[in-house]
């Protein structure tokens, strides 16, 4: 795996570029780590210095326990980049990174040094609530056989009985930060908001992606793409293209 500048706890550097005009801080979905965002910062690198966070109990965090709140974990994230440096700040998060997204995005307006841009993967607006979601609560195998289904994640990954029983702790814990998570009435950004999304991604509907323009007092825009909920590891070149032209890389 490609290393990492070692930039505290929370956040990895894989290109850092310290002369880039706009940082991106890039937020995992549940069960993924940092090192998800490698292509990324490669590719964007220097006009943008990636910031990818990594999430207790994984990868070189994986002795941590995970946390399972996606309030607390977006206290964590946005302290984290409350780091001084006066650089224009951006979000990217895909699926739970989307909704964490959000909410270290409201944090950071609080603090006065909002994002100038949110960028929305793969996940419905937080008001588009479905019921009955409870993945959190399945059995082991049950709980897998949904990850699995998504595929997001290398299928090798599921043969090794020793790094399931290492990684399904943290992927239960997210599951049960997004399951959990209830909006608060009232809270919108002020940052502008792009969405992106797959046009058969089971978890989120193209209406249902569209729902984010209520949680924005700046303007929305839409983009769908082939696919299903990972629809951006076939359509990274489309993606990147969107940041790099709403950021004016």
């Amino acid at each position: 795996m490609t290393s990492a500048v070692d930039t505290g706890v929370w956040i990895r550097r894989y290109r850092p570029a310290p002369d880039a005009g706009v940082r991106l801080l890039c937020l995992p979905h549940a069960g993924g780590a940092a090192s998800y965002y490698v292509p990324v910062a490669a590719a964007l690198a220097p006009a943008a210095d990636v910031l990818a966070v990594q999430y207790p109990g994984r990868q070189d965090r994986r002795s941590e326990e995970p946390l399972a709140d996606l309030r607390e974990l977006a206290d964590r994230v946005a302290d984290a980049v409350r780091d001084g440096d006066e650089r224009p700040l951006a979000v990217f998060g895909h699926s739970m990174g989307a909704l964490l997204g959000y909410e270290v995005a409201l944090r950071l307006e609080e603090s006065g040094r909002g994002p100038v841009a949110l960028f929305a993967s793969g996940r419905r607006a937080p008001s588009a609530v479905r019921p009955s979601e409870d993945m959190h609560k399945h059995t082991d195998s049950a709980l897998l056989d949904g990850v699995r289904r998504l595929s997001g994640t290398d299928a090798q990954v599921f043969e090794d009985e020793e790094l399931v029983r290492m990684v399904l702790p943290a992927i239960r814990a997210d599951y049960h930060a997004v399951e959990t998570y209830e909006l608060r009435p009232g809270d919108r950004v002020r940052c502008p908001v792009t969405v992106l999304t797959g046009d058969d991604d089971p978890m989120t509907t193209v209406e249902e992606a569209r729902a984010w323009s209520a949680h924005t007092e700046g303007p929305t825009d839409l983009h769908v793409f082939p696919g299903g909920h990972f629809y951006l590891n076939d359509c990274a070149a489309e993606v990147l293209a969107v940041i790099r032209a709403h950021l004016g890389l």
